[in-house]
């Protein structure tokens, strides 16, 4: 990360900042959650947090502003950005609240990730910037590091994510997703069968390939622990170890996503 960065991250009821200075070396990371206010919309908490002055430095010199929304995925071959607003639209009907269609490359990955923000988000968003900041999706740093981590060893490897009371689901082969999917998981039991379901469908072997979880885990141990009587190779993926040199595995409450972005960029 360049010097003076600032990342918001803003997902369905939470919103926080945070200011990276490399050139401080006893902070260079500050972390500051903020208090998202009930019974408005989220672009009026982040208008508020703007307004009191106190959550981006003045001398940022670069902002990204990460969105933890539904994505979805398309084949970079295929992607053409005048029909993103229409494939998006199909697997995400729009409901009354105008939004915005984004999108990341993610070429290592040979495909695109497409997501949407509120209008009315994005446009505080430009009417505190103007310019000079970037979208990034929450996902694509996880799903870049992981895919990093799949090359080690022989075994196939199923990654699960929670994230939001959410558990997103994938897996790679070489340089491609093999599978990627998310669903409604703020349970553990819920969380083991849909772990369990793609397991089976993806006719990976109980004894020989590895399933690994991470990041805001239900019930940690016991879901693990019951992963562990179906599987050999279940695993906790843990940010520290992942990230040994990384300042940001020491915040506590942060994100691993953004623990992720921030230690390896995106």
């Amino acid at each position: 990360m360049d010097a003076k960065t600032t990342i918001i991250r803003i997902g369905r009821n939470t919103l926080s900042f945070t200011a990276l200075d490399v050139a401080n070396t006893v902070h260079p990371i500050d972390y500051r959650p903020y208090v998202v206010r009930g019974g408005i919309s989220m672009s009026a908490n982040l208008r508020e947090a703007f307004k009191t002055g106190d959550y981006v430095d003045e001398d940022t010199a670069k902002v990204f502003i990460m969105v933890d929304t539904p994505s979805l995925l398309v084949p970079i071959e295929q992607f053409d950005e005048n029909d993103m607003e229409a494939l998006f639209s199909y697997s995400y009907p729009p409901g009354q609240e105008k939004r915005v269609i984004l999108y990341n490359v993610l070429p290592d990955l040979k495909a695109v990730c497409v997501f949407a923000i509120n209008k009315n988000l994005d446009t505080v968003i430009k009417d505190r910037f103007e310019s000079g900041y970037n979208f990034v999706h929450a996902l694509t740093p996880v799903w870049r590091q992981l895919h990093q981590r799949s090359f080690t060893g022989h075994r196939n490897k199923l990654y699960g994510y929670f994230n939001s009371k959410k558990l997103h689901i994938f897996s790679f082969q070489q340089n491609r997703f093999k599978f990627c999917n998310t669903f409604d998981a703020a349970h553990a039991h819920d969380a083991l069968y849909y772990l369990m379901y793609v397991w089976k469908q993806l006719r990976l072997e109980p004894e020989h390939d590895e399933l690994h979880i991470l990041g805001n885990i239900p019930e940690e141990e016991w879901l693990l622990q019951e992963l562990k009587r179906f599987l050999h190779n279940a695993y906790l993926i843990n940010a520290t170890a992942e990230f040994p040199d990384s300042p940001a595995t020491g915040i506590k409450g942060m994100p691993y996503d953004l623990i992720t972005f921030i230690s390896r960029g995106r």
